[in-house]
């Protein structure tokens, strides 16, 4: 059975502590330790849940495994080196502080054939199929807003579309095309604006100059 192993060294804490947590997750499926440390209100939790995912990862990466078949094999923590500290006390005494170490250790393994097939006819009979894993629900919970927001997209750009062509139809003039010239249309409207305006008649254009030089013969 091939095992895999994630070690944390150095952690300061005392082992008695860290045993109580690791006691909760030995021999338990892997999804089920996450869990149980994710509720576990003691101090060690978060950092064994950490090892515990490196553990996991170790196993997916390096030896291939699925994480939805592997269970936490062994658990257990090793005494590391004690850090001497000291405070004064009364009549000039020293008063001993040991700071406590520890070296955590947890193996994950891949349930056997059997096993395996028991523990899935266990949840297909049970619970319906087999449960997902946390971290496969979360990919496909971001492919599925990935691809609503593609779509999202895609049919704002038709709306768009729509639009320009609804634009077009009322104004009558397709933008887009290379016959459209806008100097050509300026040109148009001058011209029109030239025609329309009332030009004076020659009569009475000339008829102020007349009356002005009758005026002036007569004083003379």
């Amino acid at each position: 059975m091939p095992e895999t192993a994630a070690r944390l060294r150095y952690y300061r804490a005392s082992p008695p502590k860290i045993r109580q947590v690791l006691r909760l997750i030995a021999g338990q499926d892997v999804n089920e330790a996450r869990e149980i440390l994710r509720f576990c209100e003691r101090g060690p939790a978060e950092p064994v849940m950490k090892l515990l995912d490196s553990a996991i990862a170790n196993a997916m990466h390096n030896d291939n495994m699925s994480d939805d078949e592997l269970f936490v094999a062994r658990a257990f923590v090793d005494e590391g080196p004690t850090l001497k500290r000291g405070r004064p006390r009364a009549r000039g005494r020293y008063g001993r502080i040991k700071k406590r170490t520890s070296h955590v250790t947890i193996v994950v393994a891949r349930y056997d054939d059997e096993a395996l097939e028991r523990r899935r006819a266990r949840e297909a009979a049970v619970a319906g199929p087999a449960r997902v894993s946390r971290r496969r629900r979360v990919a496909a919970s971001r492919r599925r807003a990935r691809a609503e927001a593609h779509d999202h997209d895609h049919d704002h750009d038709e709306d768009e579309i729509e639009a320009e062509e609804a634009l077009e139809e009322t104004e009558g003039l397709d933008w887009g095309s290379e016959d459209f010239d806008e100097t050509e249309t300026v040109e148009n409207e001058v011209e029109r604006e030239a025609d329309t305006a009332e030009v004076p008649d020659a009569e009475d254009a000339s008829s102020p100059a007349s009356g002005e030089r009758s005026e002036h013969e007569d004083g003379e």
